[in-house]
């Protein structure tokens, strides 16, 4: 009556079709460069299900079955507020690493539920399809991801301009009484290996004449026709987790999905040829609040871990009292008590959506401008902080079996807070987080995972109270003036 690891574990032995290094994948649960990586997964649900009472709820009242509280759909600020209790658990679990945790994407689709009018407008079929496969997506506590980008061609022209042949992006080939069919290829689709299923969409802006690639449709990650084109696996490049301990546990990975002829069926397509309706779904609904609460949430969990991370250095280098060093310290602990403001913010200042309550919007945006330049502030601190003793490191845990080099470590890596085996292993856990590959496409997806920072600020600049800030100015203009005959 509660998914566990165990079910996630066998709900993906489907046929998929994942390739990695020009071979295709067998059971991803299984391969080496995946099955640490799934396994994370897969004890997300079994924490969700040890808190069952405090990390799920029973959708059909009596009826016993219980699913996590990310597919509920927030009435008020207490809502929230216990999905972010919810959520921080499965986060610090990963450290906050897994950035499409299986909370990430069923957040988006409750924030399109709450606004289902806006789809229903143009085509009740549509938000029927929406409001059924959310439904059927919830009962099963579905582990979702999303393609919503186009892979990146000459950015300068659009679809239409660089014609539909040259162009990468998916869009709609053919269509019948029971489908559609559509071609060609999405990204970034992060966590695709070890999901269930995808939700494709297109947030970049289309024109008219681009109704072809107007589409919003789910589909599952076996279906006939769909390819998962892995990036480089960092789990299957970690040599052990001593040497590695995040990248060979929390790689989610990134995959191009590429679509050849495949078919998808009416009823799980939720926005069909409509330009508008294909950029409203993001902007003119919930959905980026409260997915953005939910990635915020995950991020604070990040920077709390770094700034640990930090502190830690700092003490294991002797220079923890240092003025500078404290003072840096001090403008990191700022930066994350400001994060965690925004997150209850959001809560505390939400805003009423009929029956529903979601995050406010404002702050969203303000959160997310201010942290995609936070983190890699965030990692350079952390870098700054270690200096050569992130480099200067054993090349393996295999040079603690050799008892020669063993005593040359014992020798060339003191601190006065601990011996030379734990200055090695937090040091080794530092460049794993910051300085490694994987940690280098940390710090590439938290300055772009909502977006080009200059969008963000458009949208900030979108949704601020311009009436209350300028009327308070004029307010204060409205209160002195000169005589009439003294004003030219």
């Amino acid at each position: 009556m509660i998914k566990t690891g165990a079910d996630h574990l066998r709900s993906l032995a489907d046929d998929r079709r994942v390739y990695l290094d020009g071979q295709l994948v067998g059971d991803v649960a299984e391969h080496p460069s995946f099955r640490n990586g799934v396994r994370a997964v897969a004890e997300l649900y079994d924490i969700q299900a040890a808190h069952a009472e405090e990390m799920t709820f029973e959708p059909v009242p009596g009826s016993g079955r219980r699913v996590g509280l990310h597919w509920q759909l927030p009435r008020s600020a207490a809502d929230l507020a216990a999905r972010r209790r919810a959520m921080t658990r499965w986060a610090r679990a990963s450290c906050g690493f897994f950035g499409r945790s299986p909370d990430h994407i069923p957040s988006s689709l409750c924030g399109m539920l709450m606004a289902v009018e806006r789809f229903r407008t143009p085509d009740p079929r549509r938000a029927a399809a929406l409001e059924d496969y959310f439904a059927y997506a919830r009962e099963r506590d579905l582990y979702l991801t999303y393609t919503i980008v186009n892979p990146q061609s000459n950015q300068s022209k659009g679809p239409c301009e660089q014609g539909f042949a040259a162009h990468p992006g998916l869009r709609v080939v053919d269509e019948d009484t029971a489908g559609i069919t559509v071609h060609s290829a999405k990204m970034l689709g992060t966590g695709a290996v070890m999901a269930n299923e995808v939700v494709v969409a297109n947030i970049t802006p289309l024109k008219p004449g681009e109704e072809d690639f107007a589409l919003s449709f789910a589909l599952p990650l076996g279906a006939c026709g769909l390819s998962i084109l892995s990036r480089k696996s960092y789990e299957g490049h970690a040599t052990s987790r001593f040497d590695n301990p995040l990248s060979s546990r929390f790689d989610e990975n990134d995959a191009l999905l590429h679509f050849d002829q495949v078919k998808v069926p009416w009823e799980r397509i939720f926005v069909y040829k409509d330009v508008a309706l294909a950029a409203a779904q993001f902007r003119d609904t919930y959905a980026a609040p409260m997915q953005n609460h939910h990635s915020q949430i995950r991020l604070l969990v990040k920077l709390q871990f770094l700034i640990g991370l930090a502190r830690r250095i700092a003490e294991i280098n002797g220079v923890i009292d240092f003025p500078q060093v404290r003072d840096q310290l001090g403008r990191m602990s700022a930066s994350v008590s400001m994060v965690e403001a925004f997150v209850h913010g959001m809560e505390a200042a939400g805003e009423a959506v009929g029956a529903y309550y979601s995050p406010n919007r404002s702050i969203m945006h303000a959160a997310t401008c201010v942290t995609q330049e936070l983190y890699p502030q965030f990692t350079g601190l952390v870098r700054e902080l270690a200096g050569g003793g992130l480099i200067m490191l054993p090349s393996s845990e295999r040079d603690f079996e050799h008892p020669g080099l063993r005593a040359l470590i014992g020798m060339t890596q003191r601190s006065g807070v601990t011996d030379a085996y734990g200055r090695v292993k937090t040091m080794k856990l530092a460049w794993d987080a910051v300085g490694s590959e994987f940690g280098s496409r940390h710090v590439q997806y938290e300055m772009f995972y909502a977006g080009a920072t200059v969008f963000q600020r458009a949208a900030a600049f979108r949704t601020f109270d311009w009436a209350g800030a300028t009327g308070l100015v004029d307010e204060v203009l409205a209160g002195y003036d000169l005589p009439a005959e003294h004003r030219p």
